[in-house]
């Protein structure tokens, strides 16, 4: 592109989009689009837009514009279940989920693309859950141009997609609740329509849920019985630290097995996910039912695609790990227990 002053613009064409700002109107769009053919009318306009120069557009110039750039990355970031613009917007592409489902993204080589400087490349962190239609990324080039060996960098460090949504699955899932005090109808159960709403959320079928006495043996029992129909159960009760709790050793009897007891989140520090072959059995603490967003809520969506949580995850899930217990929760759009 080469810069001329305005008042000998006329006859040129725009290099690239210009962009209208009214604050007071909450107008911001493109005035006059790249390749426009700039006239004489247009004059007062530009100066309105503070221009006395502007960038024009000429023939043989080889750096790549930044619709042109959008235009050849896009396919190449977009992977399963992601849509994009069909068309740039000020130079941007915008990306979409086309389902529910988890947020993937290979966070290191976004952060190789982010370093070369010229790129954009924001996203949501990896493993928020999303609903369809729901923004997931943006690119652009931060310069109105760039060279193509940029373009050629970005397109060699995406050899393979970089985002996907992999589909939430219809799961079956079953829920025990243990306590002696509910068992005898001293006080009400709450796990179970607490549990109900957080999976309703996730498509998953509660295929049985049972109420059960502090009885290791009888516990034990109902998780083989629910291991013959369920993916996942929620065993509730007795998670604790307390020498009387009996809930994971009952798990451990029907052949549960555990990477680590517990993890660092707060709230919910007390979950433990452990599995019997394919099935991932969840001991829930007590603080499910008083707060908003616990380790619960944070590691279910994973578990809800068939992941198998690798054990470091948890380790790593504390950086982040403290809910601040915001007046108004905003879970998952928050800074709590983001988990790569």
């Amino acid at each position: 592109m080469e810069k001329v002053a305005l008042k000998d613009a006329v006859g040129y064409r725009l290099g690239h989009d210009l962009t209208e700002i009214v604050p007071e109107k909450n107008i911001k769009h493109s005035l006059f689009k790249k390749g426009h053919l700039i006239t004489e009318a247009d004059l007062e306009q530009l100066k309105d837009l503070g221009k006395n120069s502007i960038y024009v557009w000429q023939e043989g110039d080889s750096d790549v514009h930044e619709d042109e750039a959008a235009v050849t990355v896009a396919p190449l970031i977009a992977g399963e279940n992601i849509t994009f613009d069909p068309e740039p917007g000020e130079g941007k592409i915008s990306f979409y989920a086309s389902c529910d489902g988890l947020f993937k993204v290979d966070v290191e080589r976004l952060f190789q693309i982010n370093s070369l400087e010229i790129p954009s490349l924001p996203t949501l962190y990896t493993n928020s859950p999303v609903e369809k239609n729901k923004q997931v990324a943006a690119f652009r080039i931060i310069p109105l141009t760039c060279k193509p060996s940029i373009i050629d960098k970005i397109t060699t460090i995406l050899n393979k997609p970089l985002i996907s949504v992999i589909p939430f699955q219809e799961k079956k899932a079953g829920i025990i609740v243990t306590g002696n005090e509910i068992y005898e109808g001293r006080i009400k159960d709450s796990f179970i329509p607490k549990l109900t709403t957080i999976l309703q959320k996730y498509r998953t079928e509660i295929v049985d849920s049972v109420i059960l006495p502090d009885n290791r043996s009888l516990i034990g029992n109902e998780v083989l019985r629910l291991c013959e129909t369920c993916d996942i159960i929620f065993v509730t009760g007795g998670t604790s630290v307390d020498p009387d709790d009996q809930t994971v050793a009952a798990l451990r009897d029907a052949g549960v097995t555990y990477r680590i007891k517990g993890n660092p989140i707060q709230p919910g520090n007390n979950f433990t996910v452990g599995y019997k072959g394919k099935v991932s059995i969840c001991a829930v603490p007590a603080a499910t039912l008083h707060f908003r967003a616990t380790a619960l809520d944070v590691f279910l969506p994973r578990l809800l695609i068939g992941e198998q949580i690798p054990v470091e995850v948890f380790y790593q899930a504390g950086h982040g790990g403290l809910c601040l217990q915001c007046k108004t929760c905003h879970f998952p759009t928050c800074p709590f227990a983001v988990v790569n």
